[in-house]
């Protein structure tokens, strides 16, 4: 293994690769006479000067971008136990399907009776998703989890304002996703605190001094983010309404209980869902995303417009609501990424469905067991699809802290956990293996844990430089936030 830092890129910038008059393409020639681009664009909004991009030929285009995403971890090369965020193998009949013609080349402009096939299927989708929710109407026009969640508390926020009081206060747990105080600021609220019990449930005594008539709603995941059900949840629904209070569901950790329990039935008024971690569409990249809010009957008057509606004359888009929230974004949400989860439930089916959560709690407790004879396990029960261990022992012991020990799973092919959440774990390391891995995946993964553990006793310094073996060592982060620069030398 190499012990110094690697000082260059192992793939260069395509600028490095770019050669004057070379050319990856060459559009036709016109058939018609060409415009003056005077007529075109006036002479205040052209460059002065062509921009710097590259010149370089296809096969080398390819063999660029090919060779960048060898350097990428992905699920397709191997375990990804990222924490709450269900990076599962997806089927890929549900890409096959976002590509075919007849459906990626829809324009949303087009009119409702071009469109009845595709508004039939967002209806259908929007039913589904109900169903397994426990949700009256639901929306799709979400862009991503946390424009879902900002979503369902600006329609919580409509709902208490038409009964004359927005309120003031809105409760998450001292667990929450960080996506969920910053949707609350976003709405104008304060952002009080719940703490948690020693079972790692809703602390009951403290929800209870923290509720009153200025508390709009209270947002809980369940299972919780460390991975464990909410044994309270009925007697914290009935606790926040009975202050008139509303619950709302942040569906991150919705892969636990698909198709076995929903968040209607536990006494949440509002869910928001993320499909890249449920309902097997794309996750993370930066590319399109999509978080459904489905919400009780109460709520459902508050939905983004438009919303789709049925008739006898087929599907519409209706925009006339006057108490909607507004509308979200361009169009009508991410058609292709709603199309996916469409296909992936009616590919799973309800029994699919059911497997699905089946195997993702199996998985994680499988894993647990294996694990939590080598690290503290802060909350030893049953957990649902994953679970918290802390590397708080073998710091103080060994002076190896959490970022050691991810750093060097890395070494041995494997995705770091999420580290260092939830806040009230010290050295957390959350672990997710869902449902899509094998009992082989989960112990080999346990036994390089273990080795890693060893290492930490006879060469703990191994483990302060790793990782070796990855295409870049470890950053020097404090003065990349001091010294960031993202651009290519001219």
């Amino acid at each position: 293994m190499a012990n110094s830092r690697n000082t260059q890129p192992i793939e260069p910038a395509i600028y490095a690769h770019s050669r004057s008059g070379r050319r990856g393409y060459l559009p036709p020639q016109p058939t018609v006479p060409a415009k003056p681009l005077d007529e075109l664009l006036p002479a205040s909004l052209r460059r002065e000067k062509a921009p710097a991009l590259p010149e370089v030929d296809l096969p080398t285009l390819a063999r660029h971008y090919v060779r960048l995403s060898d350097l990428n971890h992905c699920i397709e090369k191997g375990f990804y136990p990222l924490g709450s965020c269900t990076m599962k193998y997806n089927p890929r009949i549900a890409d096959l399907a976002a590509a075919l013609p007849g459906v990626n080349r829809l324009h949303p402009f087009l009119p409702a009776k071009q469109l009845q096939p595709a508004l039939k299927l967002l209806s259908e989708l929007e039913h589904d998703l109900g169903e397994l929710t426990g949700m009256d109407c639901f929306t799709l026009q979400p862009a991503a989890g946390a424009q879902g969640e900002f979503t369902a508390i600006k329609m919580i926020r409509a709902y208490h304002q038409a009964k004359g009081n927005p309120r003031k206060i809105l409760l998450v747990a001292d667990s929450a996703h960080g996506t969920n105080p910053a949707s609350a600021t976003m709405c104008s609220y304060e952002v009080v605190v719940v703490k948690s019990d020693e079972r790692g449930n809703v602390d009951l005594d403290d929800l209870k001094a923290k509720l009153s008539e200025d508390v709009a709603a209270f947002m809980l995941t369940n299972p919780n983010t460390l991975g464990l059900f909410e044994e309270n949840i009925l007697e914290v629904a009935r606790l926040v309404h009975s202050v008139g209070g509303q619950l709302y569901y942040d569906g991150a950790n919705l892969n636990a209980i698909l198709g076995r329990l929903r968040p209607g039935d536990m006494g949440f008024d509002a869910v928001h869902l993320n499909l890249h971690k449920t309902f097997g569409t794309p996750h993370g990249g930066g590319g399109p995303g999509a978080g459904p809010v489905g919400v009780r009957e109460h709520l459902a008057k508050y939905l983004p417009r438009p919303t789709i509606e049925a008739d006898d004359n087929g599907y519409r888009l209706e925009f006339d609501r006057p108490d909607s929230i507004g509308k979200l974004s361009a169009f009508w949400g991410h058609f292709l990424v709603n199309l996916r989860a469409w296909v992936y439930i009616r590919h799973l089916g309800l029994a699919g469905l059911r497997r699905v959560s089946e195997f993702a709690v199996l998985n994680a407790n499988y894993l647990m067991v294996l694990l939590k004879e080598m690290l503290y396990l802060p909350f030893d029960r049953t957990c649902m699809h994953e679970f918290v261990l802390s590397a708080s022992q073998v710091k103080e012991e060994l002076g190896v802290a959490t970022l050691d020990i991810s750093k060097r799973l890395i070494d041995h092919g494997f995705h770091p956990p999420t580290n260092y959440f939830p806040l009230i774990v010290p050295e957390a390391l959350m672990i997710e293996p869902t449902e899509t891995e094998s009992r082989e995946t989960l112990e080999a993964f346990a036994e390089v844990l273990r080795t890693i553990l060893e290492e930490a006793k006879t060469e703990p310094e191994l483990l302060h430089n790793a990782p070796f073996n990855a295409p870049t060592r470890r950053v020097d982060e404090a003065q990349a936030v001091r010294d960031l620069n993202i651009t290519y030398p001219e």
